[in-house]
């Protein structure tokens, strides 16, 4: 953990944020199995980090708002036996001073210690994206706690979704959270420019992949931030493709989309380029299409413009350019209206970057696409992708598949591109790529 006092400032907030007499309940998540007896490596839940800094599983945050407010936090007790298999655990006597969490118990003990906890409590925080998970033991204890009535002990009346307050205030990147995500930003490009040079002489697109992840890695990040894409030709028309197992064909472009985690926070690029270093004539031109989409999206991103206002930007670029090309027929608004864009642009511009790369927080308020606000950090990643399916469309622009994303923090008077470093236009690509040569 790097600064607990960042953590307990978070919690501090979330509790003035809650009514009084309520509790919020946040767990770490459990270990779980991938085959037979080996385990998917654990990562935390991002609500339970951004709470507590602390990434152990089978741990359960309790924040309490009553008289006083208290944080409580049940975890793995030290266990010498297991720790010898499975790694040294905190445990629960360093927990308060490390954490600087109130309380500490064994999650041995939580049953018990939730009914004195959860006593005269009005209301109960919970996600509801977790709910099922909690069901049974919340209605055990509201059940013991209704026992106590005659004895003037009132259980729980409301369950409330936590997400609500708590994702709200995870839009909003503090000081600290935009240092993580600079740095997480800059981790996440240095894989890109190894993946530029390693493509010149890998002929696999896992080969490329090696290089890409080797690089986060040596720069301290613990793992990807999601599942790293490199897409060779047609496969760069898959949005989704991460087998990464083809064979590069050197005459096509290449698609990554990949980002390092740093301090439990994400980055997120999408770079496309020559496999063999240079170009063609359609490549280049669809390619610099997508970059002026970009270029417009993020020129659009300030406060008090829209989120919709950045995609429509890209939309009407793309739109546009794609009628130059010949690749759409017809007059460029009706084209928008109807859609017809989305047979070759198929998704959103961008999406709320942070603890997950696809973050938390509302796209909409009252049903109205919200506005831009200092602290916010979204991607900004049109694309343009033309497989061979496309039997209408010439034959030189078939598998194609192109994607440009870069993470773009909104500022008071604008907005900062976090992922800077990265040779975009064509003649930076292919002058970049030369050097790798040399």
């Amino acid at each position: 953990m790097d600064n607990p006092l960042f953590y307990q400032k978070n919690r501090q907030s979330l509790l003035e944020k809650m009514p009084n007499n309520s509790v919020a309940i946040i767990a770490s998540g459990e270990e779980q199995i991938r085959n037979r007896d080996v385990e998917f490596p654990f990562r935390a839940d991002s609500d339970f980090i951004y709470l507590t800094g602390f990434t152990e599983p089978d741990s359960v945050l309790f924040l309490i708002k009553q008289d006083n407010t208290q944080s409580v936090l049940f975890l793995r007790p030290k266990d010498p036996e297991q720790e010898t298999w499975q790694g040294r655990r905190l445990g629960v006597d360093a927990a308060s001073k490390t954490l600087l969490i109130d309380q500490a118990w064994s999650i041995t003990e939580l049953d018990e210690k939730a009914i004195e906890l959860l006593e005269n409590i009005e209301s109960i925080y919970i996600s509801f994206s977790h709910l099922a998970d909690w069901n049974e033991s919340l209605n055990d204890w509201i059940g013991l706690l209704k026992q106590k009535v005659r004895k003037g002990i009132s259980a729980p009346s409301n369950i409330c979704d936590l997400d609500k307050i708590l994702h709200e205030m995870r839009v909003f990147k503090s000081e600290q959270e935009i240092e993580y995500m600079r740095k997480a930003a800059q981790i996440s490009v240095s894989g890109h420019l190894a993946a530029m040079k390693a493509v010149l002489n890998s002929d696999y697109e896992y080969q490329v992949q090696a290089e890409l992840e080797s690089a986060f890695v040596k720069q301290g990040s613990p793992r990807v931030a999601f599942s790293s894409i490199v897409a060779s030709a047609e496969n760069a028309c898959i949005l989704h493709y991460t087998e990464n197992r083809s064979k590069i064909n050197k005459q096509s472009l290449l698609l990554v989309d990949a980002g390092a985690e740093w301090q439990s926070y994400a980055g997120d690029i999408t770079t496309t380029f020559p496999a063999s270093g240079k170009f063609s004539k359609p490549q280049a031109e669809l390619y610099e299409l997508v970059l002026d989409a970009q270029q417009a999206a993020i020129q659009a991103i300030k406060p008090g413009g829209s989120y919709d206002q950045a995609h429509q930007a890209s939309v009407k670029v793309l739109t546009t350019g794609l009628v130059k090309l010949n690749i759409l027929q017809g007059d460029v608004d009706e084209l928008i209206e109807s859609e017809a864009y989305k047979d070759f642009f198929m998704h959103g511009t961008g999406h709320w970057l942070g603890m997950d790369v696809h973050d938390v927080g509302e796209y909409k308020v009252n049903q109205q696409w919200r506005d831009f606000e200092a602290g916010m950090v979204v991607t900004v990643e049109p694309g343009l992708y033309i497989s061979a399916e496309h039997e209408n469309v010439d034959s030189k622009w078939h598998n194609i598949g192109i994607r440009i994303e870069d993470d773009v923090l909104v500022t008071q008077t604008g907005n900062e591109v976090l992922t800077t470093g990265l040779p975009r236009t064509v003649n930076e690509i292919e002058q970049w790529m030369a050097s790798c040569q040399e």
